[in-house]
C-alpha cells in the first residue's frame, strides 16, 4: 500500500497543467504590474529631478545677471567718482585744498566701498538661496515621500 502512495503522489495524472499554466500567468501578470508600476514611479521621479535641475539654472542665470549689473554699477559709480575727484584735483590752489579734498575724497570711498560690499553680500545670499530654494524643495519633498511609504 506505501508504493501506492507513491506512485500516485509522483503520477502524471496527478499534475494538473492548467493549474501550472493559471498559477504563471498570475506571476507574470504581477510581474508586470510591478514593472508598470515601477516604471512610472522612475519616470516621474526623473520628471521631477528634470524640473529641479532646470528650475536651479534658471536661479543661477537670473541671479548671475543680477549679480553681474550690480558688479557693473559699482563699477561705473567708482569711475563717476574718480573722474570728478581728478576734476576737482585740477582746480586746486594750495596744498592744504589738495589734502582736504584728497582726504574727504578717500572717506567717501570707503564708505562706498563698505556700502557696495553689503549690497554685494545680500544679492549674494539672496542668489544663493534662490538657486538652491528648488533642491531644497525637491529633498523635503522626497524625504516626506520616503517618510509616508
Amino acid at each position: 500500500m506505501a508504493t501506492k502512495k507513491t506512485d500516485d503522489a509522483f503520477s502524471l495524472s496527478s499534475f494538473d497543467p492548467a493549474k501550472l499554466t493559471d498559477s504563471f500567468r498570475e506571476f507574470a501578470e504581477k510581474g508586470a504590474a510591478q514593472s508598470k508600476e515601477a516604471y512610472a514611479k522612475m519616470k516621474t521621479a526623473a520628471e521631477e529631478a528634470t524640473k529641479t535641475v532646470e528650475a536651479t539654472f534658471e536661479s543661477a542665470q537670473t541671479g548671475t545677471v543680477e549679480l553681474g549689473l550690480k558688479a557693473i554699477d559699482a563699477l561705473r559709480t567708482n569711475a563717476e567718482n574718480s573722474l570728478s575727484h581728478m576734476e576737482a584735483l585740477l582746480g586746486v590752489k594750495s596744498l592744504s585744498e589738495l589734502v582736504e579734498l584728497q582726504t574727504t575724497f578717500i572717506r567717501k570711498q570707503a564708505e562706498l566701498a563698505v556700502e557696495q560690499a553689503k549690497t554685494m553680500q545680500e544679492a549674494t545670499k539672496k542668489v544663493a538661496e534662490n538657486v538652491a530654494k528648488p533642491g531644497k524643495d525637491a529633498a523635503e519633498k522626497a524625504m516626506s515621500s520616503f517618510k509616508k511609504a
